[in-house]
């Protein structure tokens, strides 16, 4: 691939077999200012659609001009405008997910199409909120603006957005005295199990074959999602019961036990025995 020198990609240029200006970064990213502002969700389906594609040609820009030295140097946008810009582009694909036939598909329909592949690229990972909930850690907890930071930086990542209530619980319950990276792992484990065993509680499961699923399912690094084992874990239903409905509660465990799923199998180990009940057997 032949590339264009850095500063027809920043600034613009005009295409030689066209000539037709094609807009550069500075462009693109001085609309994105113009028209909207940073945090706040566009209202009309018109002005959502025009934010999708604008930011999503704002993303394969930068995606290019990444190849080059200077660019992070001159970036226009800053980090905090592009978290609070790509928060707004996760939640509009929420938005239009729920409500369209688009399913995990980056195209939701025929004129609206997500750039995830790209905002993964420039993913935040759990390594770099935990050096931000360090950084707050040391300032005694009162640093308003790195917490305010720890917000934006998990709104802006489509991996920890289902995670945002238990890293913020977290956080409010550090102390001066508390060793972050221990405590992190301590506190995310001991909710890990406890939010497992409330499933298991409310849904009636088989504990011992259920706890045997998930493990299964860590080390694997995905939920089966039928045959024997998911059947083996569930209670036993009454077939001559027409109340009973066991598709539909197979389905409704399955969601649950995927969120779940999802929300730990990054951040947390795969144990989940209680070892001490463990040493009593």
């Amino acid at each position: 691939v032949i590339l264009r020198k850095f500063e027809d990609y920043f600034f613009g240029y005009e295409d030689e077999k066209t000539g037709k200006h094609v807009r550069g970064y500075v462009e693109l990213v001085a609309e994105l200012k113009e028209k909207y502002k940073a945090g706040e969700i566009p209202q009309s389906v018109a002005a959502q659609k025009e934010f999708i594609s604008l930011f999503g040609n704002i993303l394969r820009a930068a995606n290019l001009l990444s190849c080059f030295d200077q660019f992070e140097s001159q970036n226009p946008l800053t980090e905090r405008e592009r978290q609070d810009y790509t928060s707004i582009y996760i939640e509009l694909r929420e938005q239009w997910k729920s409500k369209g036939k688009g399913g995990e598909s980056e195209n939701i329909n025929d004129d609206v199409v997500f750039e995830m592949e790209l905002i993964k690229q420039i993913e935040v990972t759990i390594d770099y909120i935990l050096y931000l909930v360090a950084l707050y850690h040391d300032s005694h907890c009162e640093d308003a603006e790195i917490k305010l930071r720890i917000v934006k930086a998990i709104d802006s990542s489509p991996d920890l957005r289902d995670k945002k209530a238990l890293i913020m619980q977290f956080v409010d319950s550090m102390t001066p005295d508390t060793s972050v990276d221990d405590a992190w792992l301590k506190y995310v484990n001991d909710k890990k199990r406890e939010e497992f065993g409330a499933i298991v509680t409310e849904e009636k499961l088989k504990a011992d074959k259920a706890t045997e699923f998930i493990e299964r399912a860590f080390v694997r690094g995905y939920v089966p999602e039928g045959g024997m084992e998911l059947a083996a874990i569930m209670p036993p239903v009454n077939p001559f019961n027409p109340q009973a409905n066991r598709a539909g509660i197979v389905a409704r465990v399955l969601d649950r036990i995927k969120a779940f799923f999802q929300k730990f199998y990054t951040i947390a180990d795969g144990e989940f025995k209680d070892k001490e009940s463990q040493k009593c057997h």
